[in-house]
């Protein structure tokens, strides 16, 4: 399947859109964070290349989707206590080779649990209620100043997109907290506010809202009991960081592409300084005389 027109792409299946379907290359929100630092565009064509690879953690978020989206890969519940078994592990290679996303009993009951605890809150419930909108559309326009193919996988559309109100574009995440502060900090370390910026500017750019009207919001679950739920929107101060750093990815996107060069993080010899809390702390340590013994060596 190749895509060579912009459009919104139904029951596309996951495989394919994160091959990449697009002919000559495209750009996701997840490849646009991982070529700006701390990562560099050599990680990114590895990871363009290889795929993400699976973890416990990574397969119990897939799960989770599915049961709130009703989409998603299939789910091989394994009937084991833990992984350590022989017969677990070969269970679990099987159910991966068929395709499908091995989970203990307990990790799928934990899931089937944060459903539940999601389905009854009063905001978070409504906005991926089933019958209203479409779950994991994938979406593929071409950037208007760069050239360079973009692609984004909402978790959710709502049917009632482009009546001219806002579109709310809802994004469920598995977290280990989602107290406000440490979602922030998620924000700033993992570059959600460029994941938010990016599904919004790919809705307005095939017509799913008029510019200006998509809202994106976070819908963030703890994995715990009792399976916590906070909702959050990226202020503007985020926004704006969010598509500024996009701008600079596909900078780099496209320069990289002409080339067929995808640097590393540096090619030269780096002069290696303290962290500036250490060498602050250095400074004050040498001020307060604790390197005072140094002046009287040979005395």
């Amino acid at each position: 399947m190749e895509i060579t027109k912009p459009g919104i792409y139904d029951e596309m299946p996951p495989e394919i859109y994160h091959g990449d379907p697009v002919p000559g290359g495209s750009l996701s929100s997840g490849g646009a964070r991982k070529l700006l630092p701390p990562s560099c565009p050599a990680k990114f064509r590895w990871w363009a290349d290889n795929g993400q690879q699976s973890t416990p953690d990574f397969d119990f978020g897939h799960a989770a989707h599915k049961l709130i989206l009703g989409r998603g890969q299939e789910v091989e519940v394994i009937e084991s206590a833990s992984w350590r078994t022989k017969a677990a592990q070969a269970a679990g290679e099987i159910a991966r080779a068929a395709g499908k996303i091995p989970l203990l009993e307990a990790a799928w009951e934990r899931a089937q649990q944060m459903e539940t605890v999601l389905r009854a809150h009063p905001e978070a419930g409504p906005l991926f209620e089933p019958g209203t909108g479409d779950p994991e559309q994938s979406l593929f326009w071409q950037d208007g100043e760069f050239g360079v193919w973009r692609r984004a996988r909402p978790d959710w559309v709502p049917h009632w997109r482009g009546t001219g109100g806002r579109l709310i574009i809802p994004d469920y995440k598995t977290c280990a907290s989602a107290e406000p502060a440490a979602l922030s900090r998620a924000m700033d370390q993992l570059g959600y506010e460029q994941q938010a910026a990016w599904y919004c500017d790919g809705a307005e750019a095939l017509g799913l809202a008029a510019p200006g009207t998509s809202v994106f919001l976070f819908v963030c679950q703890e994995k715990v009991p009792p399976y916590v739920v906070t909702i959050c929107q990226p202020d503007g101060v985020a926004m704006r960081r969010g598509r500024m750093r996009n701008y600079v990815a596909m900078s780099i996107y496209r320069e990289c592409v002409e080339s067929g060069i995808w640097p590393a993080y540096s090619d030269r010899i780096e002069k290696l300084p303290l962290p500036p809390w250490a060498e602050t702390a250095f400074e004050n340590a040498v001020e307060s005389g604790e390197y005072d013994v140094l002046s009287r060596k040979g005395e």
